[in-house]
């Protein structure tokens, strides 16, 4: 799968999960400040990603995940 693909799919589950339009959606929206996503709302998102892509996203991981763009590197990196 392409980064570009990645990033269409995860452009959608922020879509569906902040609800706001995918098209509006960039690699450098940061996920706390530009999506006013708290921690509740970040660890949803970060299993919305684990089932949308079939990957595990470590705790660890997850806290340096800062942007969108960050996100889509991860699991373009940690896919099969």
């Amino acid at each position: 799968m392409t980064r570009d693909e990645v990033f269409k799919k995860v452009a959608v589950v922020i879509a569906n999960h902040f609800e706001i339009d995918a098209e509006n959606v960039t690699d450098t929206m940061s996920i706390k400040d530009d999506l006013n996503a708290d921690s509740i709302s970040v660890m949803e998102f970060v299993l919305e990603l684990e089932d949308e892509f079939g990957t595990e996203i470590s705790d660890e991981d997850a806290e340096q995940i800062e942007t969108v763009g960050g996100a889509v590197d991860y699991i373009s990196s940690h896919l099969a």
